[in-house]
């Protein structure tokens, strides 16, 4: 007879996931005060965060190498992008709760993005939300897990 395979995921901490992703939040918005206002990303009507795409630009060798030497900046914008994509694959709505909330220039409340975007308190607290750090968290990878019981008969 075959076995049947189990797959347990491990439990996650709620409370030190969100503060990991509030900690990346933050220091995204860090980053983007270093970063030059041309290669800021935008905010897209569909509420996308997307960098700006440069064309017909030539630059010499030399310019390229330097520019290559200022690993700082490049760590920053890699982060920026890494982060971009990461908010991307969230879905248009939690993308637009997030961007309202964390990532205008000015931050909003919690009751303002739920009123713009016609949910219930309850809703957007308990639901809408947890699930919004809990995606971000998976797609930034900080998700922060419960250490495992011992002795709990479970493997």
């Amino acid at each position: 007879m075959l076995k049947q395979l189990s797959f347990v995921l491990p439990e996650i901490d709620r409370k030190a996931t969100q503060q990991a992703v509030e900690e990346a939040i933050e220091q995204y918005r860090l980053c983007l005060l270093t970063v030059p206002e041309e290669r800021l990303p935008q905010v897209t009507a569909r509420f996308s965060l997307e960098l700006p795409t440069f064309t017909n630009q030539f630059h010499s060798s030399t310019e390229e190498i330097a520019v290559d030497r200022v690993d700082e900046e490049r760590r920053r914008m890699k982060y920026v992008e890494f982060f971009r994509k990461a908010v991307n694959r969230l879905s248009p709505r939690e993308r637009e709760a997030l961007i309202l909330r964390y990532l205008e220039e000015d931050e909003r409340f919690d009751y303002e993005v739920y009123n713009i975007l016609g949910m219930s308190e309850s809703y957007y607290h308990q639901k809408f939300k947890p699930r919004i750090f809990y995606k971000l968290a998976l797609a930034l990878k900080l998700e922060v897990f419960k250490p495992k019981e011992e002795g709990n008969g479970v493997h």
